[in-house]
């Protein structure tokens, strides 16, 4: 009998948080971060219901028929989205924003970074944020657009 063909496979997990921010640059003047964020740069701030779809990749092992146990991915996905971010002002409670303007972009870099420390190497594929039903970040790692 021929051995198992490795297959790959793609496995994705949801999860969602409530947290307030506020669009705000330090690099800008107050005039500036007004004209850019509009009422997103309300000085008291405004909240979310964030959904977070996380998509790791990988073999699936021909013992546990699994590319990773989901309880394993349930408790990554606690330490590196809800414990940090979830019911928090991002730009006071979570250190990260302190200097980076808590967009949902950068969201999903913290998530991501976060993830990358916890998974096995390589595994994340997919970070996927919706801010609201219209705006979705999807990150997938990537440092910069290269230059063709």
């Amino acid at each position: 009998m021929a051995p198992p063909v490795a297959r790959l496979a793609r496995l994705s997990r949801t999860a969602s948080f409530s947290a307030c921010h506020r669009l705000h640059s330090k690099s800008l003047s107050d005039e500036e971060n007004l004209k850019l964020f509009g009422k997103c740069n309300n000085p008291n701030g405004h909240g979310h219901n964030y959904k977070v779809i996380v998509t790791v990749r990988g073999e699936i092992d021909p013992v546990s028929g699994m590319v990773i146990n989901l309880a394993d991915l349930k408790e990554y996905m606690q330490q590196a989205i809800m414990e940090p971010l979830d019911h928090k002002n991002l730009d006071k409670d979570v250190p990260y924003f302190a200097e980076v303007v808590s967009t949902t972009e950068n969201v999903a870099v913290f998530i991501w970074e976060n993830l990358k420390r916890l998974l096995p190497a390589g595994m994340l594929y997919k970070v996927k944020v919706y801010e609201t039903d219209q705006n979705i970040v999807v990150y997938k790692g990537e440092e910069t657009i290269s230059e063709r």
